[in-house]
């Protein structure tokens, strides 16, 4: 009676060799480190590694480690004074070329991490970093979208051959639309009725003309806010991802913010580039004419824009776009096969590879320009105060006569080099912004208060897992022991599986494990009190044994499915802090009712089992 088969046993060993290799990562923890990257016109090579520890030996500061990885150049110290003394060396040293951002970086042996073993990621409170709140434009997102019914409007009467004196975008909002006459206008407006029901009409006379004035649906206004807010998030995740930041935090803030935090960042100017780049692409016709010299003068002729190209060349090209970089799915840099020159590998979606085919089909042989757009933010300081001023940069990188007629794949030249070909390649794969943002909010944890935190959480657990050991070895005297073993491994166990989904720990998680060893607890307590009252009522000590697990089952269930149905409920609906809480919650449930009920079982069948046993020591 009380015993398990080997197999059993096998089990419940493996288990815990596994649970203890893969949380050994986290007693390692992370070295202070700087994280040195080069901007497009630098490189990160060995001459560069070796001019960093020159200066750092120079100037008799004491670093761990320096290598090269596909992040730039990786600096390890054993303390943040020397982080900090040293960042601000090497950042006068190697100029404005490169970026020299403060980091953590996990101790954890190569063998360790070769294996798949790797420490959990701590979250901003924990590790430090940077936390920004963003606010997008949404009246830069209607009017985007004002204007791409603008063209759709025109292209529709084009089609269906409707003549039409002007059509243009409104300053303050709308689209205008004038007509000869208003047989015209009425033909237009049950056509645009018909096949753009998002726009609502009203007409009036205009400079005595007949006008339609179209507005977007206060639904559609409604939907394209939505669209720019998650676009924004999608785009920001997967550049923020791109960029081998680990773990952010990417979340909605009403109806128009976005929260932003970069753990183990500490360089919020870094940060700032890396969220605020915006770049994306325009495929214009070129409009071979029209005089250019008449434009640079100030007279464009109508449909068409004056641009400079990078070696200051002007250059008119068509207003109406054939391709924007929102339709674009994939962007890889590469070289040119025939000239070897830094090129772009572009892959539209399927509208994008539609119009682009009609586009080429109609115009071979005439010149297509390819327009790169940049947004970005200047801060300068006025009587003190910063002030921000936004200007959009707008440059052709590339002028080429069509060939043949192409669509989903294609290549653009015309960059400076293979480092700004990978750039735009990456910011083009992590999507444009559907909207510019402005950083109304920016906040930055060092690592001295993470630490303080972690030192802080820990010591929580450590004087809850005490207490709870204390109480539990003198009320249940070597059940009570048994208990105490299982409830560490419990915690190993929690730990190992955290790390191994490479989940988040927050202060509010620490939280969630405090209250697991409560809750792990509380299972032995049902077992072991279930024990006593069958000893109280005249059986054996193995018979109470076997009753009191089997029994106290269906009660221990209970009580921690229910608990995990809540942990579900808060993880589903909760943001951030909350679902960091109910993570580590619902994982130490389980891992808990594997030790509680399973493990303890295990130990108490080794001690007690197939013995005659006169008294049971709880």
């Amino acid at each position: 009676m009380n015993q398990y088969p080997v197999w059993k046993y096998t089990l419940i060993a493996v288990i815990c060799l596994l649970a203890g290799f893969y949380a050994l990562p986290n007693l390692f923890g992370n070295d202070p480190a700087l994280q040195v990257s080069a901007t497009r016109s630098a490189i990160i090579d060995a001459s560069t590694e070796v001019l960093v520890k020159e200066t750092l030996t120079s100037s008799e500061i004491k670093y761990k480690s320096a290598e090269i990885t596909p992040q730039g150049l990786l600096v390890r110290f054993d303390d943040t004074n020397e982080q900090l003394k040293a960042q601000r060396l090497i950042k006068s040293e190697l100029g404005s070329d490169y970026v020299v951002a403060l980091n953590l970086a996990p101790a954890t042996p190569g063998w360790l991490q070769d294996m798949g073993a790797d420490p959990m990621f701590l979250g901003l409170d924990l590790r430090g970093g940077v936390h920004f709140l963003m606010e997008v434009d949404m009246h830069s997102a209607i009017k985007s979208a004002e204007i791409r019914y603008r063209d759709e409007v025109r292209a529709l009467l084009r089609k269906n051959k409707i003549r039409y004196l002007s059509i243009s975008h409104r300053a303050a909002g709308g689209i205008s639309v004038k007509f000869r006459d208003e047989t015209d206008l009425e033909t237009s407006r049950d056509l645009i009725r018909k096949e753009l029901d998002t726009l609502d009409q009203q007409e009036k006379k205009n400079d005595g003309r007949a006008t339609l004035f179209l507005t977007i649906t206060k639904d559609e206004v409604r939907a394209v806010k939505n669209f720019a807010l998650q676009q924004n998030m999608t785009t920001l995740r997967n550049r923020v991802n791109e960029l081998g930041v680990a773990e952010p935090v990417i979340q909605q803030q009403g109806l128009n913010r976005i929260v932003v935090q970069l753990p183990g960042i500490q360089d919020t100017a870094r940060a700032k580039e890396i969220l605020g780049a915006t770049a994306t692409l325009e495929f214009r016709m070129a409009d071979e004419t029209s005089d250019v010299q008449s434009a640079v003068e100030g007279r464009s002729p109508a449909g068409s824009k004056l641009y400079r190209e990078r070696n200051g060349s002007p250059i008119l090209l068509k207003k109406r776009i054939i391709v924007t970089g929102d339709q674009i799915t994939d962007a890889a840099s590469g070289i040119d096969q025939q000239d070897g020159s830094a090129a772009v590998f572009i892959s539209l979606d399927g509208k994008g590879a539609n119009k682009m085919l009609d586009t080429t089909k109609a115009n071979v042989g005439k010149l297509m320009a390819v327009v790169f757009i940049e947004n970005k933010t200047d801060t300068r300081l006025v009587d003190g105060e910063e002030v921000k001023t936004k200007r959009r940069i707008e440059e052709v990188i590339n002028v080429a006569r069509i060939r043949e007629a192409f669509s989903h794949r294609f290549q653009i030249t015309g960059l400076d080099d293979t480092e700004e070909a990978r750039d735009l390649a990456l910011l083009l794969r992590a999507g444009a912004l559907s909207a510019p943002m402005d950083i109304v909010e920016e906040r930055t944890v060092g690592p001295s208060l993470g630490k303080d935190n972690i030192d802080k959480g820990f010591l929580s657990v450590q004087i809850g897992f005490i207490l709870v050991l204390i109480f539990m070895v003198f009320y249940y005297r070597t059940f009570g022991v048994i208990a105490c073993v299982a409830l560490t491994v419990n915690l190993v166990l929690l730990v190992a599986v955290l790390s191994l989904l490479q989940a988040t720990l927050t202060l509010p998680g620490i939280a969630g494990i405090v209250l697991t060893v409560g809750m792990a607890v509380d299972a032995n307590v049902l077992i072991f009190e279930r024990i006593r009252e069958e000893i109280r009522n005249g059986n054996s000590s193995q018979a109470s044994i076997h009753a009191g697990y089997e029994k106290a089952l269906s009660t221990i269930a209970d009580a921690n499915i229910t608990t995990f149905i809540v942990a579900i409920v808060l993880y589903g609906l909760g943001t951030g802090a909350i679902k960091g809480f109910a993570v580590t919650l619902s994982i130490g449930i389980l891992t808990s009712m594997f030790t509680a009920i399973m493990g303890t079982r295990a130990i108490v069948n080794l001690i007690y089992g197939g013995k005659r046993i006169e008294r049971l020591s709880i």
